[in-house]
């Protein structure tokens, strides 16, 4: 815990709440915290990147994690269907398929070519290709989904500079025009997937990008994250799948802080913030439940249970390979606002590195 409830913090412009009920506390009341900067860039755009972005008519109107007005309640039910505990529950035996043929491949590449990447043999896509199930999304080109992901957190979450933005703003669009494309499918021949449900729901182009845009990288990226995370703690001091997963959530989640901003004048704890003051919250690593990890409140993470159990999985499935395999290096980390974990675990056989 921190001994300051709020302290402002020069160099990220944001004041920054660390402790636990204080974080619960704002994020309980949407009403004076608002929302509406949860997906703006943390480093302003460029014009150049702004050119490219409007290119494809990129656009994050309120929908899910941005949105405190009336339409919040019907799209977060609609889209929460697809998360229920009975669909979860279902879902494990794909997500344990997955992951057991990739850990078996990869200790096959242990033992032929002496080391391999954990995050990418193993974590990278089954939670993708369990989400997409879930979502009833087909004829989706993984690796280019996993590289919008990253390119997207990076450019609304990171620091890069003009070039990188320009990069990562074309890629960005690209994932966008993506987006336009089956929500356009979708209006000509209405399904029960993600696309035609929000549809159906009677949301514009916009609202309908805007929520694929969140929810395929939050419900498959994050959790990569965090299965890469589990792999690195416990490749470091070991412990039981389950309770590793609410160690990492406790103290190391791949997704440690979340943004608000005041609608007027607000107290935390006995510290007054100014209105628009731009808050950032500490989820994780600071004495908190292993639940604050998702959120709290009407904004809480709905892909909760799914994110639980993928990374139990994954710990499972992998346990016998993690135990005979040793870091080759100090993983290098995502490190942006609110995104955290290993971008690769190189990993050789503990015999090799006799």
């Amino acid at each position: 815990m921190t001994g300051c409830p709020a302290r402002y913090d020069e160099e990220l412009g944001y004041w920054v709440v660390d402790d636990p009920t204080l974080a619960r506390e704002v994020l309980l009341d949407p009403a004076r915290f608002r929302p509406d900067n949860a997906v703006l860039a943390h480093t302003p755009l460029s014009v150049k990147a702004l050119r490219v972005l409007s290119g494809v008519g990129f656009a994050l109107p309120p929908t899910l994690a941005n949105n405190a007005g009336e339409s919040h309640r019907p799209i977060r039910a609609v889209v929460a269907r697809f998360f229920s505990p009975a669909r979860v529950a279902a879902a494990e035996r794909l997500a344990r398929d997955l992951t057991a043929a990739r850990v078996a491949e990869a200790t096959k590449v242990v033992e032929r070519d002496g080391q391999v990447d954990l995050v990418q043999a193993v974590a990278a896509e089954p939670p993708a290709l369990v989400v997409l199930d879930m979502l009833g999304l087909t004829e989706v080109d993984v690796p280019a989904l996993k590289a919008w992901s990253l390119d997207s957190l990076e450019l609304f979450w990171g620091w890069p500079d003009e070039d990188r933005q320009l990069e990562l703003a074309h890629s960005a669009a690209e994932f966008y025009a993506w987006l336009r494309s089956r929500t356009t499918a979708a209006r000509q021949a209405p399904g029960d997937d993600l696309f035609g449900v929000l549809v159906a729901l009677g949301l514009t182009d916009e609202e309908v990008c805007a929520v694929g845009y969140f929810l395929l990288i939050a419900g498959q990226e994050t959790t990569t994250q965090l299965i890469s995370t589990t792999f690195h703690h416990t490749l470091l001091a070991g412990g039981d799948p389950a309770a590793v997963v609410e160690d990492v959530l406790r103290e190391a989640s791949s997704v440690p802080t979340w943004r608000r901003v005041t609608a007027g004048p607000a107290v935390v704890g006995d510290v007054e913030l100014p209105g628009g003051a731009s808050v950032l919250l500490g989820l994780s690593g600071h004495g908190g439940p292993a639940d604050l990890a998702f959120g709290v409140g009407v904004h809480r993470c709905l892909g909760a249970g799914l994110a639980r159990m993928e990374a139990r999985v994954a710990l499972e499935c992998a346990a016998g390979l993690l135990s005979a395999v040793r870091l080759v290096e100090e993983p290098p980390m995502i490190d942006l606002l609110s995104f955290r974990a290993p971008k690769r675990l190189v990993v050789t056989s503990v015999r090799n590195a006799e």
